[in-house]
């Protein structure tokens, strides 16, 4: 298996091998590393996975990915590990909402959000790849909530890596915060940036882009423009529909998400062959993917604060991805109009690529009042507590059922309620109670440094505070 990267001009693209894919993160050009090609189940394959744990749908169809990066027996090893701790037993868990809808939740992990499913993985697989070449790293990332605490859980204490998370101060709620700033490990460090998401994101990319001090301090990344995240969210879909019958049955899927990643995992999912009815995108009022899949195209707006902040997202960086298929795998195209985007603020797809687009996905927006609304109904008819989130998920899935979809929806549960106490509040009157892990985060004291939306602050203060190379390995 080789990787080359979405904005590879070349006529004949650099292949990379993952464990490449994986320590860089982003590709030197500034595109994103997808598969050369899709690796494929057949159906009887797919039903001999059938009653498996998780751990071991885990590593049929993270092992492709892999090529000869790891034997198959420490792969084993080290899936077994990553989801040893999860509070689940069956790590990921269906409950049935209504007929024909379901939840797969999705917060047994140590931070209590999907995140965990593949950076609780991903963080083994850079031990495992700097153990081979020895060295070390410096991980910068971007989170709009979630993915810092869950990646800042997964490398904390590491000899080998340092950990940088950018978020928007004052745009993630007060349980996301603290699970990042309360973590007293002396390698991580919370960077509280003054503005939005896609401003941390933009400097994230920014620094990559930056060949002298990406080269200084051997950058890395763990936001889901690492392909590793993606191979490690698609198993959670199979391991779901494989229980509701694939692949002698197609399940369909609603997905909330910002920046296309988690979606774009189901994807992949069925680019090997599990058998998916529909996919279903869920977004928030940023609706730019509602937006381009509803048919009005691909246009920048400002990003605006909501009830359910890991999605108040107008870059969604993952769609790269599919727009490089949709491209016809044209590298030097994807570039050209990436570059516009960023520049116009409109995304030049044409009728025919956005056609297909929406043969491959549907999508609906949700404003906080409809969040609300779905809290309350979920817990009024159920007794089962939504996070805004997965609140959003749900009434995308129970939009598209209403439309006569007859493939069972399988809604993804992408955070623990407790993560979002306020809004639950605000929506059954009552507050939920916090596992005990969660507690403890409420109480520690907090490590957090601030720093204005320039690039130059930003490297300034990683470049002061990420340990020399020799420290790092003593």
């Amino acid at each position: 298996m080789q990787y080359v990267s979405t904005r590879d001009a070349r006529p004949r693209p650099e292949r990379v091998e993952f464990a490449d894919v994986l320590l860089r993160g982003l590709a030197p050009d500034g595109g994103l590393y997808v598969p050369n090609q899709w690796p494929s189940l057949s159906p009887a394959e797919w039903r001999g996975l059938r009653g498996r744990p998780y751990e071991e749908v885990a590593v049929r169809l993270v092992a492709p990915f892999l090529g000869d990066f790891v034997p198959p027996a420490r792969l084993r090893e080290i899936v077994a590990d990553a989801y040893a701790g999860f509070d689940d037993p069956r790590v990921a868990t269906l409950r049935e909402l209504a007929s024909g809808l379901w939840l797969l939740e999705l917060f047994h992990g140590p931070t209590l959000a999907f995140k965990d499913y593949a950076l609780q993985l991903v963080g083994r697989l850079f031990d495992e790849a700097l153990a081979q070449r020895g060295g070390r790293v410096t991980i910068i990332g971007a989170t709009s909530g979630d993915t810092g605490s869950a990646a800042i859980e997964a490398t904390r204490d590491r000899a080998t890596a340092d950990i940088f998370m950018l978020y928007p101060d004052g745009r993630i709620s007060e349980v996301q915060r603290r699970q990042m700033t309360t973590v007293p490990s002396a390698n991580v460090h919370a960077l509280a940036v003054q503005g939005s998401f896609d401003d941390c994101q933009d400097l994230v990319k920014a620094m990559f882009a930056d060949a002298p001090f990406r080269a200084a301090h051997n950058l890395s990344a763990v936001n889901s423009i690492n392909w590793a995240r993606i191979v490690a969210q698609t198993v959670y879909y199979a391991y779901a529909a494989l229980m509701l019958g694939a692949p002698d049955k197609k399940i369909s899927f609603a997905v909330p998400t910002g920046n296309f990643g988690n979606v774009y995992a189901a994807h992949v999912a069925r680019q090997m062959g599990l058998p998916i009815g529909d996919l279903v995108i869920a977004t928030n009022r940023n609706d730019i993917l509602a937006r381009f899949f509803g048919g009005q195209g691909m246009s920048l707006r400002t990003v605006e604060p909501s009830l359910s902040p890991s999605m108040d997202i107008q870059v969604s960086s993952n769609f790269e991805r599919l727009f490089f298929d949709l491209r016809r795998r044209d590298g030097k195209s994807v570039a050209e109009a990436m570059t516009r985007f960023r520049g116009a603020g409109t995304l030049p797809a044409t009728d025919a690529e956005l056609a297909e687009a929406r043969q491959l996905f549907s999508a609906y927006s949700f404003d906080d009042d409809a969040t609300l609304a779905e809290i309350e109904r979920t817990w009024r008819e159920r007794g089962v507590m939504l996070d805004p989130h997965s609140a959003v998920g749900v009434a995308a899935a129970r939009a598209h059922l209403a439309k006569g979809d007859a493939a069972p929806m399988v809604s993804l549960a992408t955070a623990h309620p407790a993560k979002f106490p306020d809004a639950i509040e605000r929506a059954i009157g009552r507050r939920p109670e916090p596992p005990p892990r969660l507690a403890a985060a409420m109480t520690r004291p907090e490590r957090l440094v601030r720093v204005p939306n320039k690039l130059k602050d930003v490297e300034d203060y990683i470049a002061g505070h990420a340990r020399p190379m020799r420290e790092a390995a003593a």
